[in-house]
């Protein structure tokens, strides 16, 4: 029995087309046409509604063509393959995340197919057409940047109401890091700079990015700063423009030992947040290590809370942790003996002092080192009444979270290195990426597999088209979709 089908085009219309359905297959019968607002669209259907009054008899035309035996009759031609199920599944997860109401879908393509085959722009739009059979004029891209470049704060807007709606998170708690992306270039400007490098490329410029995510790794929010900006300074830019911009009045901050400074927890405290944030032991006074010392029991899983300049003091200790410091310790002491019997300094050598009269070990700084084997610490500002020892701990190991986010935009969404060289596409890219991380945790989250994973079942279903001229009608036959694939589909909720 025949059907009229609405479905989205790639320029972001409606079409409307009679189809049938057997099993797997989609018959396109007539293609009506398409239309961009619903008065046009409802005049199509009308035309479909007429069209198949007028061919009562269409529905059996392709009674020879679907036979099994006619597949190979002569005539018969096959016009490839396309990826439909892996394109409609990841749309669908775009409009469970409120992205395809950007009425934007280059850009949301861009997304889409960088979970695929993370690559150039122009090479992306190449793909979309290969794969999907989704075309995007290639030379309307840079001429259209500044208006994607507009859209970061809607996107931004939709990953929000996303967390709070879908995911039930309040945002009580966010997590924020920051990493660097370099580039392919030893060129720099006002936005790519030489800096301190997380990938160990100091001699390329790069961008400093800062992240939000939510306790279960949902992108909230991110930020581009100039390559050389100190991480520290780069929290409450974020911070601001994501109060500001969600109506968040109250939240927690975790971070890393990177954000401890007093000016920034006090700032932090003024916007009425509250904060958990790495503690840097190896700079604590001596009078503060000394009282962390006498009262934590060097057991597994104990811990101990005391007041500290950055608010109370969080301190755990950990036999695993002992451990990897023990072994740290004496690969560090043996090259500091090694580098003062050859009367050289060392480039960042730990445990040495001295200068142009000679160099010698630090033994103060050794002995005070080995207090601290297997001792973590975290400053809050959350009393124990609120949040016992155990539970602020937790929390900031949460942050792997957002360690997982970079890994993740990193490697399986090639976010570096960075090939553009003006600010513009830089900032489209990073765009692109981030839209892409929502699409990809929004999936983890709902399968529990990896983006890759998910990407991989989807890739095994095929669409194979078929083109007979007697009837000139084309035939679209869908491959059998494993067991493992229509799992992740029902998780998804995706029909299929």
């Amino acid at each position: 029995m025949a059907s009229i089908r609405k479905t989205k085009t790639a320029s972001g219309a409606t079409a409307v087309q009679v189809v049938r359905y057997t099993h797997a297959r989609i018959e396109i019968l007539k293609h009506i046409g398409s239309a961009r607002d619903e008065a046009g669209v409802a005049e199509l259907v009308r035309a479909a509604q007429r069209w198949y009054s007028e061919n009562p008899g269409e529905d059996t035309l392709l009674a020879a063509l679907n036979a099994e035996t006619s597949l190979v009759q002569e005539g018969t031609e096959f016009l490839g393959v396309k990826h439909g199920l892996a394109y409609e599944t990841l749309s669908t997860i775009a409009e469970h995340c409120g992205l395809l109401s950007l009425a934007d879908s280059m850009l949301m393509d861009l997304a889409i197919i960088r979970l695929v085959e993370p690559t150039s722009k122009l090479r992306s739009l190449a793909l979309l057409e290969e794969y999907f059979g989704i075309h995007h004029a290639r030379s309307t891209f840079y001429s259209r940047l500044e208006e994607m470049l507009g859209r970061k704060g809607e996107v931004e807007q939709l990953a929000v109401s996303y967390a709070r709606n879908s995911l039930k998170d309040g945002l009580s708690l966010v997590l924020y890091d920051v990493t660097t992306l370099y580039f392919e270039s030893f060129s720099a400007d006002e936005l790519r700079v030489q800096g301190f490098s997380k990938d160990s490329k100091h001699q390329q410029p790069q961008v400093v990015v800062g992240l939000l995510v939510t306790r279960d790794g949902f992108p909230l929010g991110y930020e581009v700063f100039p390559g050389n900006t100190f991480e520290g300074k780069t929290m409450l830019p974020v911070l601001d423009q994501f109060m500001a911009k969600h109506n968040v009045t109250t939240s927690t901050i975790v971070a890393d030992a990177a954000m401890l400074s007093s000016t920034l927890l006090e700032q932090i405290v003024a916007r009425k947040m509250t904060y958990i944030v790495a503690a840097r032991l190896a700079n604590a006074s001596d009078q503060l290590l000394d009282l962390v010392c006498r009262r934590l029991v060097r057991e597994d899983g104990r811990t101990v809370r005391v007041k500290s300049p950055h608010g109370d003091m969080v301190c755990s200790f950990s036999s695993k942790r002992y451990k990897k410091d023990k072994a740290t310790h004496e690969k560090d002491l043996a090259k500091a003996k090694l580098l003062v019997a050859k009367g050289e300094p060392g480039k960042r050598a730990k445990f040495i002092k001295g200068g142009k009269q000679g160099y010698a070990l630090d033994l103060q700084r050794i002995a005070r080192a080995e207090r601290l084997w297997g001792i973590k610490g975290y400053c809050t500002n959350i009393p124990r009444t609120m949040l016992d020892n155990k539970r602020v701990i937790a929390r900031y190991h949460d942050l792997w979270r957002v360690e997982k986010a970079f890994r993740m935009t990193k490697s399986d969404l090639a976010a570096r290195p960075i090939f553009h060289f003006t600010e513009d596409p830089i900032r489209i890219h990073l765009l692109i990426c981030f839209m892409a991380l929502i699409l990809a945790r929004a999936a983890e989250l709902r399968t529990g597999l990896s983006i890759r994973a998910v990407v991989d079942a989807l890739w095994t279903v095929t669409d194979a088209t078929l083109y007979h001229p007697m009837t000139n009608k084309r035939v679209t036959i869908r491959s059998n979709i494993p067991i493992q694939t229509r799992t992740i589909l029902r998780k998804l909720k995706v029909p299929y």
